[in-house]
């Protein structure tokens, strides 16, 4: 197995490199949970921002704001493929940009606008399901991924609650998210009732719109004609159905991430 360059060399090997120095990874865990807890607080009283480009760049920004103050690399791509503590793998380096541009076409398509509870479940849970198969950083990648599902919900008449789901609950459908042994597409379907439970109404509806500006660089990112008019005001028609599938698992990595 192949060095990981993220962690301290033995016998501080299960600790990863951190702007602390600190070398007891159950020491550097509180460290960042606090670090990591006052950046989140900026992000949701409005102290701190990011530009809401529902793409890749976007998913970075915040962990780089998340973790900044814990990590030289926050933001920045894994160099290192990426297994779960449980069965299954995290997308090959190759395939990252792959999972976040098809969750950024999925974000561009949807009505989010329209939405009851039953649609904002399903295509909540499918777009969170790209985005952790990508798990473009090192580590913190859950982290980052529920703000950025905050930002998503902005766009709908819904707000997140993660208080609602037990943190076990969440990482173990979130797992089972995985794509079939062999397949691309993640399988979403445990993680509609997570949604559903999580979420509610929001006070005065969607905060936030695609604006042309990020709408344009979502279509470029997406693989899109980015100068093509779009036929709706703010939110596009949804479409899409969930896959169908069973949680077959069976693909490992070089290195593992906690959450």
């Amino acid at each position: 197995m192949a060095t990981d360059p993220y962690v301290y060399p033995p016998p501080h090997q299960e600790t990863l490199r951190n702007k602390f120095g600190e070398l007891d990874k159950d020491t550097l865990k509180g460290l960042e949970y606090a670090a990591a807890a006052e950046r989140q607080r900026q992000l949701e009283s409005g102290e701190a921002d990011i530009p809401r480009t529902y793409d890749g760049r976007h998913v970075e920004a915040i962990h780089a704001h998340l973790f900044q103050d814990v990590y030289e690399w926050a933001g920045r791509r894994r160099t290192v493929e990426l297994a779960k503590s449980g069965p299954g793998g995290f997308a090959p380096i190759g395939q990252i940009d792959r999972y976040l541009t098809d969750a950024a076409k999925l974000i561009e398509s949807a009505d989010w606008a329209s939405m009851d509870l039953d649609q904002f479940a399903e295509k909540a849970a499918e777009v969170h399901a790209y985005v952790n198969q990508a798990h473009p950083q090192r580590e913190g990648n859950g982290r980052a991924a529920k703000v950025f599902m905050q930002h998503v919900a902005e766009l709908s008449p819904y707000q997140l609650d993660f208080s609602k789901v037990p943190p076990a609950v969440w990482n173990q459908r979130s797992m089972l998210t995985d794509p079939d042994l062999g397949k691309y597409e993640p399988v979403p379907e445990m993680m509609v009732p997570v949604f559903k439970a999580i979420a509610e109404p929001r006070p005065g509806g969607p905060t936030a719109t695609l604006l042309p500006a990020e709408l344009k660089e979502a279509r470029r990112v997406a693989g899109l004609d980015p100068n093509e008019v779009s036929t709706r005001a703010t939110t596009p028609p949804g479409t899409g159905e969930a896959d169908r599938k069973n949680p077959s698992r069976g693909r490992g990595g070089t290195s593992v991430e906690r959450d």
